[in-house]
């Protein structure tokens, strides 16, 4: 099992930023992608980044050039910048860890823009 504990949301004006951190914990063998999904109100759930174990990244074309994902294997922790955020942004923020067999899901972090 691997639990995932996301921080750093909150409220931001448009054009601020806010920096997300997810912290894992448990078992995280075979553990490859970590990465970042946002589910706003009516809408599905749509990645937002995603990183491999390798540092490889992949965003979605509605945030590149305004955030991005790291990562420190060490610290078992990934992390979403946020810049230049705008009120389509508003959403939960949820952490993913992924293995070959399975998708770990924290509960969220609630990030509003306000215009």
């Amino acid at each position: 099992q691997v639990q995932l504990v996301e921080s750093g949301g909150g409220l931001v004006q448009a054009g601020g930023s806010l920096r997300l951190s997810c912290a894992a914990s448990g078992s995280m063998f075979g553990i490859n992608g970590m990465g970042w999904y946002r589910q706003a109100p009516g809408k599905q759930r749509e990645l937002v980044a995603v990183i491999s174990s390798g540092g490889i990244t992949n965003y979605a074309d509605s945030v590149k050039g305004r955030f991005t994902i790291s990562r420190d294997n060490a610290k078992n922790t990934v992390y979403l910048q946020m810049n230049s955020l705008k009120p389509e942004d508003t959403a939960v923020y949820y952490c993913n860890a992924a293995r070959y067999d399975m998708n770990y899901w924290g509960k969220g972090t609630l990030v509003t823009v306000s215009s």
